[in-house]
């Protein structure tokens, strides 16, 4: 799922510190991480630390950022059916992993109470829908989609049953989860439900 980082000491550095910050997140939450443990978990100085990043909440926008960039790109099976199942899929497999998963609700319950999280969130998942937009757009120039279906909302449609049963107690996403948001986001998709314009 994950990309190689680019080498030299500066992209090891952040690395380690960003590897760090989410080995925190998921250890402890947000609330209880800290520069200075970030910095002695990651092996390097404080000082580091606190110049390049400054608060906890940059470490947590910048730790976001790495993975919009490092997550898998968008499939091409060649069909939509097959392109969102690919995409719930690939969620499901992410918040079952027992680290992503829980970094997931960690950083989720973090933005709900702190705006700079909340709205480094709403970037990583601007980023994601992005990369996943040119499969409704494919499958709309297969006629496999009304004409002026939002990809985007798509995209939140199939995505959203996955998040909402980790995040409300009904356990981690399964597989036939991933199946059952790829049926209703076609059978939604076939009603002219994201039609936005005609």
């Amino acid at each position: 799922m994950a990309q190689t980082r680019p080498g030299g000491r500066t992209a090891n550095v952040r690395s380690a510190v960003l590897d760090a910050t989410a080995d925190l997140l998921v250890e402890s939450g947000l609330e209880k991480v800290e520069l200075s443990a970030v910095a002695q978990r990651a092996g390097v100085s404080k000082s580091t630390v606190y110049r390049r990043w400054g608060t906890v909440t940059a470490l947590v926008a910048d730790l976001l950022v790495e993975m919009a960039n490092t997550s898998s790109k968008r499939p091409a099976t060649g069909s939509l059916d097959g392109d969102l199942l690919a995409i719930a899929k690939l969620i499901q497999r992410t918040l079952a992993d027992p680290r992503q998963g829980r970094l997931f609700a960690a950083i989720i319950a973090a933005a709900t109470c702190n705006r700079d999280t909340a709205e480094a969130l709403a970037d990583f998942y601007n980023t994601r829908t992005e990369e996943f937009r040119p499969v409704v757009i494919d499958g709309i120039a297969r006629g496999e989609a009304p004409a002026g279906t939002d990809p985007a909302e798509v995209i939140r449609y199939l995505s959203a049953p996955l998040y909402y049963r980790l995040l409300t107690g009904g356990g981690v996403p399964k597989k036939e989860h991933a199946a059952r948001a790829t049926s209703a986001a076609m059978a939604a998709i076939a009603a002219g439900v994201f039609v936005t314009r005609r």
